[in-house]
């Protein structure tokens, strides 16, 4: 697939590319990105170009993974995060984020992941979009809720976080959580 763009209201998501390598690195310096993504810790500079100049590209163009930058529109290429979607079969799909320090605090990334959960919905046929993160990290969580995820438990060792197995919060956006017409009938479980 070819690589999109999109905008929301304040941000610019596109593809990551060579010239946003810099921007990466300098991002993933971050401490507490190192400590709540399973990105390599030291984050070297080679890690970046790797990321920007192979893994990106090839996750659009096999239709496994669909990485995007999220940017100001000004000053042009603002780094504020950067949001994948993890095909996991055809129709169900895994989303993943972070913010840069600078940039936390804005509703950025829960602005980039109403966006992309809504293409994920209507352009990939995904009928269910998965959120994980590693118990503890309550930023990723309330970017998750507000973003109208809905956190249905906890899994046991179920992330693997630089050979450390550790546990996960789970949650999950359908279609219908944003008014969007599923792929295949839903038939919810009904309580007794």
């Amino acid at each position: 697939m070819e690589p999109v763009t999109l905008t929301t209201g304040r941000l610019v998501l596109r593809t990551l590319g060579p010239k946003d390598t810099d921007a990466v690195y300098a991002a993933a310096q971050d401490p507490d990105i190192q400590r709540w993504t399973t990105i390599p810790s030291p984050y070297l500079y080679e890690h970046a170009r790797g990321f920007t100049e192979q893994m990106v590209p090839d996750g659009w163009a096999d239709g496994s993974m669909f990485t995007f930058g999220l940017f100001l529109p000004e000053p042009p290429d603002d780094l504020v995060g950067v949001l994948g979607i993890t095909r996991r079969s055809p129709s169900e799909a895994e989303i993943g984020f972070w913010g840069t320090k600078e940039h936390r605090g804005h509703g950025y990334v829960t602005e980039a992941s109403r966006a992309v959960a809504r293409w994920a919905f209507t352009q990939l046929a995904v009928d269910r979009l998965e959120w994980r993160a590693e118990v503890g990290n309550t930023a990723s969580r309330a970017v998750a809720e507000r973003a109208g995820f809905t956190v249905e438990g906890t899994l046991r060792s179920a992330l693997d976080n630089k050979g450390v197995r550790r546990d996960c919060w789970v949650g999950s956006l359908l279609p219908s959580d944003l008014e969007l017409a599923s792929t295949a009938p839903y038939l919810p479980a009904r309580s007794s």
